[in-house]
């Protein structure tokens, strides 16, 4: 498997994650757009540093072939799929927390 492929594969998972297990609905968000708006210019910044000092390669038979800022488009495929889990799990948590720290109504 190649490294567009598992950074396609990232997109799939996290999506579906996102949807299905965790049910926090997170790219129909504003919050989430938002969010990767303010991290996307970062992780160009990033990626740029890494590539342009050789600190991190990529073989060329690995990827498909176009860069932005010196990183193959793949990683921004990661990059979306890491925000996303990061934002889903941590509303998934905040919920539940607040459900347990809810105190029950009283009945009657």
């Amino acid at each position: 498997m190649i490294y567009s492929d598992i950074a396609l594969d990232a997109v799939v998972l996290a999506v579906l994650i996102d949807l299905f297990v965790l049910r926090t609905a997170m790219l129909t968000r504003g919050i989430y757009w938002l969010t990767y708006g303010l991290i996307f210019p970062f992780q160009l910044v990033t990626n740029w540093w890494l590539t342009s000092r050789n600190i991190v390669q990529y073989s060329p038979s690995e990827i498909i072939g176009r860069r932005l800022f010196g990183a193959p488009i793949e990683d921004l495929l990661f990059g979306f799929s890491m925000i996303l889990l990061t934002l889903a799990i941590w509303e998934f948590l905040s919920e539940r927390r607040a459900r347990r720290e809810t105190p029950s109504s009283p009945n009657g």
